[in-house]
């Protein structure tokens, strides 16, 4: 990546450059005049094929068109010593990409032995092949980074067990995806292991000791079995478990220290407790019938729920404003207008986009086409245009991380696709995502069949008959609103 210009200076440089016409420092002199050090450095990372047939750096420039040394007459040493290659070079005449695997090398070799664990030479290969190599390179030379792969280096064994046993970091996880991505590590759900390692840590808040076994085995009987069931833990589920189990500890814990056991509950307590905290306390609802009917707590309890259909909606004319600013305007990620336009346009959620892959997208010369439920959903234009920019440059393509990735949206953890919750937090500065789908569903289900909408879409029967009900209840008020206006209304 260039570095970004400073602003110009015509009274310290007054001869401008004769590439971009700005007056900054000349650091050389070729054929066509001389050239400013932002000029210099573009020129050394232009790559492609001259017209003379030439394949590989290109510094020089005729009637506008890049071309090689030759043809340009420009000197210029872009011949790497070690490997023979033309690019740009970093240090003793070597290139980055050379450079980068000296450095892997020398980091994942054991110096007692002098050589590569096998498990650890898939990984070396995969960040010496990184395309954007001085990136890799900047990467490992951060000093926790250095300390873990000399430290991995030296391991009696690659394995899940041998990371865990690590102090947890990003790193550790980023190296971790980066061996399962390239086939050293087994997959495993990565969201299961979190939760688990949470519950664990979640039990030493429990300040009862009876009380912790019962959230012990509310996690274990409940939460975890669920899990069990599941070939993958959404993010939703992630997160949902992880908020019933703290509120359910912080109701034990207030139950302890007003000094009453869980089998001696009494509404009266419920309710107090319920009225003097936010309303997320309704969730304990949950715990609570679990608790019940596992004989921990007294029957015939009961907490307020929580109320559906009371979160803000987008209504069609903010929907409206937002998606002309999605598609207008300037410097907006393609990731992030494309995105967008399945939250505005279909009512999708943000783990559901996150988790789309390229064969739920087709696109031919003429259409584009998501399959979001059961059917195959064509893009109209303009809305089809982001697509089109995202299958010809996915992005996170210049690292490791994604050798052979089908995900649409890819995210920064090798081989894993974006974050919902990264995502909807991207798109939080032009709309909410949230109150911008409900908007969406609820203008839906004023122009289709719920079943058709429900298949269309992917969500279930029962969530678009929700969405249909609050509409024709709106209807329905506004109609007899204005039948009122008009009965009210002065005659003349």
């Amino acid at each position: 990546m260039s570095r970004p210009r400073k602003p110009e200076d015509p009274i310290r440089w007054p001869v401008p450059c004769n590439r971009c016409g700005q007056h900054h420092q000349t650091v050389t002199r070729w054929p066509e005049g001389g050239v400013c050090g932002y000029c210099y450095q573009q020129a050394k990372r232009t790559r492609g094929i001259c017209a003379c047939g030439h394949e590989g750096v290109l510094p020089g420039l005729i009637d506008t068109q890049p071309a090689c040394r030759r043809c340009s007459g420009i000197r210029l040493n872009v011949d790497c010593l070690a490997c023979g290659a033309e690019d740009e070079l970093h240090s003793g005449g070597r290139c980055w990409t050379c450079v980068l695997g000296h450095a892997v090398d020398g980091l994942l070799t054991d110096p007692a032995t002098g050589t590569m664990a096998n498990d650890l030479i898939p990984l070396a290969a995969a960040l010496k092949s990184m395309k954007r190599a001085n990136s890799g390179l900047t990467w490992i030379r951060q000093n926790h980074v250095t300390a873990f792969l000399r430290n991995l280096a030296v391991a009696p064994q690659i394995t899940h067990e041998t990371f865990d046993q690590l102090p947890d970091s990003r790193t550790r996880e980023y190296v971790r995806g980066l061996l399962t991505e390239h086939g050293v590590l087994p997959r495993r759900d990565e969201l299961r292991m979190r939760y688990d390692n949470w519950a664990a840590q979640a039990l030493e808040r429990v300040s009862d000791l009876q009380n912790r076994e019962v959230i012990r085995r509310y996690i274990r009987w409940h939460h975890q079995r669920r899990m069990n069931h599941m070939d993958e833990v959404s993010r939703g589920t992630f997160l949902r478990a992880k908020q019933e189990v703290t509120v359910a500890i912080d109701l034990l814990n207030w139950l302890t220290g007003h000094g009453i056991k869980l089998p001696e509950l009494q509404q009266s307590h419920l309710d107090v407790w319920q009225a003097e905290g936010p309303t997320t306390r309704r969730i304990a609802e949950r715990f609570l019938k679990w608790a019940i009917k596992t004989k921990a707590a007294p029957a015939r309890l009961a907490i307020l729920p929580h109320r559906r259909g009371t979160s803000p909606k987008l209504d069609k004319t903010g929907q409206d404003d937002a998606l002309n600013k999605v598609l207008q305007l300037d410097g907006l990620d393609v990731r992030d207008r494309a995105a967008a336009i399945l939250i505005l346009v279909f009512g999708q959620q943000a783990e559901n986009i996150a988790r789309l892959t390229w064969d739920d997208v087709t696109i031919t010369e003429g259409l584009v086409t998501i399959r979001l439920g059961t059917i195959q959903i064509a893009l109209q234009d303009p809305l089809d245009l982001p697509w089109r920019e995202l299958a010809e440059n996915p992005g996170h393509n210049l690292t490791a991380s994604h050798p052979s990735t089908n995900w649409v949206f890819r995210g920064t953890s090798p081989g894993r696709h974006i974050d919902p919750g990264h995502l909807t937090a991207r798109l939080r500065r032009l709309f909410s995502t949230r109150a911008a789908r409900l908007g969406t569903l609820h203008e839906l289900t004023k122009l289709a069949p719920v079943a058709i909408i429900a298949d269309a879409l992917g969500y279930s029967p029962a969530t678009i008959e929700r969405h249909a009900t609050d509409s024709a209840a709106a209807y329905t008020q506004y109609i007899a609103a204005a039948k009122t206006s008009r009965r009210n209304a002065p005659r003349i």
